[in-house]
């Protein structure tokens, strides 16, 4: 369930759980006005902008080159200041490219102020594996026509392999022999 209490997806990329994957892929928009493309989404900064500029729904397209898991996806709104332009409905879907995307959730947003956080699950509540995601904006606030998204995060799941005894190699003395097993 997507929700718009206080998160911060940097503490969970300082944490070491989950690592910034938007930069491995290749961005493109269905729209923008000048100066407000993917260079303003992706900066870092919460006071530069995507701005849409044409027809319901509004695009972003995120492309990997490899097939990368996704957990969640982090959508920075400011509806004090953006006000019409902040969207009240996102589609996100998946797929390997244009042509097969399915939808994977749908969120419904009220005045979100702050990071909207959207955990990207499959059908086992596992993150999914995919080449593609598109976030689809179906309407704004008060029926706005374009859209400003100020900042978008990709995540992935850190993949820990744990050392296992066998890891280690045979244990041929006795001394080690009694610590290869757990009871």
């Amino acid at each position: 369930m997507a929700g718009t209490e206080h998160v911060d997806p940097v503490r969970e990329e300082r944490a070491g759980k989950v690592r910034e994957v938007g930069s491995q892929a290749i961005w493109s928009l269905s729209s923008c006005k000048p100066g407000f493309g993917v260079d303003q989404l992706r900066d870092d900064c919460m006071d530069t902008y995507w701005q849409s500029d044409g027809q319901l729904p509004h695009l972003v397209n995120i492309q990997f080159r490899r097939k990368t898991t996704v957990s969640d996806i982090y959508i920075f709104t400011d509806y004090k200041l953006d006000e019409s332009y902040t969207p009240s409905r996102i589609s996100i879907r998946a797929g390997t490219h244009f042509n097969d995307l399915q939808e994977v959730e749908v969120i419904d947003l009220n005045e979100p102020t702050g990071w909207v956080h959207i955990p990207i699950k499959d059908i086992h509540e596992k993150p999914i594996r995919t080449f593609m995601i598109q976030i689809a904006v179906i309407s704004n606030h008060q029926n706005g026509r374009d859209t400003h998204m100020r900042q978008i995060k990709i995540h992935s799941p850190m993949m820990s392999r744990g050392v296992g005894v066998g890891d280690l190699g045979n244990f041929v003395t006795v001394e080690f022999q009694q610590y290869s097993c757990v009871r």
